[in-house]
């Protein structure tokens, strides 16, 4: 009829890379290329072990051309029928003080780009000890290996590419059980991080409350997860007047979504329970006080929070956390019209405190009150909300950084550990109480904005927190690296997923 809508969900069915892992090594490697790594500081001891089967011509090489072995350098050379493979790959790591997992899946996303661009449709690796690179290895070539592409009717992505494989050899057939968690995990966090990126990067007009609303029923019905979607009449019962208060200018109706998981085993029932909220404006105009257009182009990004949320959900019956996990996203467009909310005009949050909306443009934390409110009733251990919420945390932090505000000094630890162990940054920023003084409204218990243009992350993060009373609570401002502008070898650009990795081994420790 023509009231239905037909929601299509793009799904990437078969991924254009295959990890394989054999016993076996190197020299026999069936591959048409085998890749070694290089510190700058010199060979590791497979890559010196191969370089003597080679007669030293790989170390030759080296000087010859003057290669440095820096992080994400390659050099590639022919094995001259020595070996089953017709090609070596040089891999420089840099300074081995300095490596860390981060740097690692730059140097395999980097790779990435070098196998497509020189043709090469099978590569072998040797499990080495230097470092732990199984999982880095899949993250970095899967993420590397990324395009949206979807709405392109010609170009790169268009092309029809054959499938790459890359084969990891082992000696000791003991090594695989191990070694095959690795690869599993990272296929999983790859897999999630691509779905967040998918949903950030679709248009709008595709991506309204409705459809992410479709889409959580879709993961709650394929994982058998609880969902209840909240419509617009039942979040006027349940008082939700700052979510009604930044929808009211659009056509697009707002819901909250609610998906819910429970550890498999009975005995886990009483497992911790965490509230993951994620912010869900699907498309940010700033309403009635309007951004600039190129402020504007690419606000289809601010429901980053709630993608990653969503994201977490597709891979959780996956990974099985023990944990009891609520997902909330509050959704909905932030549009001008002749019925949006008004600089001056006053709402009412779920937990009865009063709002004066000082700046339409502020929103994502109206609609972040109301979910964290509602959230803490349901008593969890802990709530984590991800939002992109100001750019204020880009200016402080960059593109790079995303910053976590809490006074749970173990909880702002422990989710920086996580991140930093799958390479995405996190940086602890201050609660300044004394700021909080300058969110006091005279006709409300509070403004959304100070109407100064200093102290904006912290002040955001401060609003938020009038809204949770005692649960321990952290807030991960994702403004800055949840959208890239340029892109990088493992970050494209548009959207990059960003927080998914880090949430979910966040969960799983």
């Amino acid at each position: 009829s023509p009231t239905c809508k037909v929601y299509l969900f793009f799904v990437r069915i078969k991924p254009l890379m295959k990890f394989t892992l054999k016993i076996g090594s190197l020299e026999q490697a069936q591959t048409e290329a085998i890749a070694l790594f290089v510190w700058e500081e010199g060979f590791t001891p497979y890559a010196d072990q191969i370089d003597r089967v080679l007669g030293g011509f790989l170390k030759k090489e080296t000087l010859r051309r003057q290669f440095k072995a820096e992080t994400g350098k390659f050099l590639i050379v022919p094995s001259y029928k020595k070996l089953f493979a017709e090609k070596v790959i040089l891999l420089g790591l840099g300074k081995k003080a300095d490596f860390n997992a981060l740097k690692a899946r730059q140097v395999f996303a980097a790779l990435a780009k070098k196998l497509k661009e020189e043709g090469i449709e099978s590569l072998g690796f040797a499990n080495q000890a230097d470092f732990e690179f199984v999982q880095a290895l899949v993250e970095g070539i899967t993420l590397g290996s990324y395009q949206f592409g979807k709405y392109k009717s010609v170009g790169p992505s268009k092309e029809k590419e054959t499938e790459k494989e890359i084969v990891i050899l082992v000696k000791d057939a003991r090594e695989l059980v191990s070694l095959r968690e690795k690869l599993t995990r990272g296929e999983i966090l790859s897999q999630a991080t691509i779905f967040a990126r998918d949903l950030v990067n679709e248009p709008s007009s595709v991506t309204t409350p409705t459809y992410l609303a479709s889409l959580a029923e879709k993961i709650g019905k394929n994982s058998k997860f609880l969902c209840k979607i909240y419509e617009k009449e039942d979040l006027k019962k349940l008082g939700m007047g700052a979510l009604l208060g930044v929808a009211q200018g659009s056509d697009e109706p707002p819901k909250l979504i609610r998906l819910e998981y429970n550890p498999p085993s009975p005995r886990l029932r009483r497992a911790r329970k965490i509230v993951l909220v994620g912010k869900g404006i699907t498309f940010d105009t700033g309403g009635l006080s309007l951004k600039k257009q190129n402020e504007m182009e690419t606000m289809k990004m601010d429901m980053a929070g709630a993608a990653a949320i969503l994201a977490v959900f597709s891979v959780l019956e996956k990974i099985k956390p023990r944990v009891h996990i609520i997902g909330l996203m509050p959704v909905t467009e932030n549009m001008p019209s002749g019925k949006a909310i008004k600089p001056g005009d006053i709402v009412k949050a779920y937990n009865g405190k009063t709002i004066e909306v000082v700046n339409t443009d502020a929103e994502g934390r109206l609609i972040l009150a109301d979910a964290l409110a509602f959230g803490e009733t349901l008593k969890p251990d802990l709530i984590l909300d991800i939002a992109t919420l100001t750019g204020a945390c880009l200016v402080a932090l960059g593109e790079d950084i995303a910053g976590i505000f809490s006074d749970e000094q173990k909880l702002v630890k422990e989710i920086s550990q996580a991140g930093e162990a799958v390479g995405e940054k996190f940086w602890p920023m201050p609660l300044e109480k004394t700021y909080r003084e300058l969110l006091k409204s005279e006709t409300a218990d509070l403004k959304n904005v100070t109407g100064r243009h200093v102290g904006g992350a912290i002040t955001a993060a401060l609003f938020l927190q009038e809204f949770i009373s005692k649960t321990p609570w952290a807030h991960l401002d994702i403004a800055g690296p949840a959208w890239q502008e340029k892109g990088t070898d493992l970050l494209p650009r548009g959207g990059t997923g960003f927080a998914v990795r880090t949430i979910l081994n966040f969960l799983e420790a």
